[in-house]
């Protein structure tokens, strides 16, 4: 008798086995194959108050000590003032190639060193505010009709999570937009959850963390999407990719698992016979 009892609960062990084996082949299959996202992406919502963070302009980015400008004149490709040499022009902190401009190193008392200018202040200013500022010194002391171009190459925004090609972006002209910056990242993976993306600015006790849905139409035109130094932009899972990924976590250890349970009922199986 004691031996049809072990039989029969080996048999029923084997049976609740086999269901568990089947039902985990099964959702592994549901959740592993490749599919489409469907993200829905700048959807019209009826429109409500709006938010007072919404309301608040972004702040232009204004120079600072150790900022890296490149500076061209546009009249003259080759050099930051036509009447440079034949090579290019260096002076003091400036650097750079042919067609380039130059860059500069923004001192720590908030000059930069200009051929024929000498020092000039520009820490404080945006950066239309220096670009005017040198191309009006330059017409008052050396050129004609120069067009300066400026721009703060040490600028970055750093994206993290579900973008195609995460990292840090380089911020070299004024307001840039939230989505630019994604597009320039490759845009958003399938995982991606588009009401979840996080945009954290400041540092220390001005740290602030918002969070951006791209599924709104209106968040096109939120300024909290401007993009300024520093930013860190944070790209959320959607809940299909936290559970595939859960899963997947679940079966490095359930698979191992079950072939220990296997080859010990086939052990035992053999012991019976």
């Amino acid at each position: 008798m004691l031996p049809n009892l072990i039989d029969n609960i080996m048999q029923y062990i084997n049976m609740r086995l086999l269901h568990f084996i089947i039902f985990t082949a099964l959702v592994f299959i549901a959740t592993s194959c490749s599919y489409k996202q469907n993200q829905l992406l700048f959807q019209t919502k009826q429109t409500t108050a709006t938010d007072t963070a919404q309301q608040a302009k972004p702040t232009p980015y204004r120079i600072q000590s150790q900022d890296a400008l490149q500076i061209r004149n546009l009249q003259n490709v080759r050099y930051i003032i036509d009447d440079g040499p034949s090579s290019s022009v260096s002076s003091g902190s400036g650097s750079g190639g042919s067609g380039s401009g130059q860059t500069y190193q923004v001192e720590d008392d908030g000059t930069i060193t200009l051929p024929v200018l000498g020092h000039v202040q520009v820490a404080g200013l945006t950066r239309p505010q220096a670009a005017k500022l040198i191309e009006d010194l330059y017409r008052k002391n050396l050129l004609k009709d120069p067009i300066i171009e400026l721009k703060v190459t040490n600028l970055k925004v750093t994206l993290l999570g579900e973008v195609k090609s995460p990292g840090n972006i380089p911020l070299l002209k004024d307001n840039i937009t939230l989505v630019e910056m994604i597009g320039q990242a490759g845009g958003l993976t399938t995982g991606a959850n588009e009401k979840n993306i996080k945009i954290i600015r400041g540092k220390g006790k001005n740290q602030e963390v918002h969070i951006i849905d791209l599924s709104d139409l209106r968040s096109v035109s939120d300024p909290r999407t401007i993009m300024q130094n520093g930013d860190i932009i944070y790209v959320a899972q959607n809940k299909r990719a936290i559970r595939t990924e859960n899963l997947q976590n679940l079966n490095t250890w359930v698979q191992p698992a079950l072939l220990i349970i296997n080859t010990a009922l086939v052990i035992f199986t053999l012991t019976r016979q």
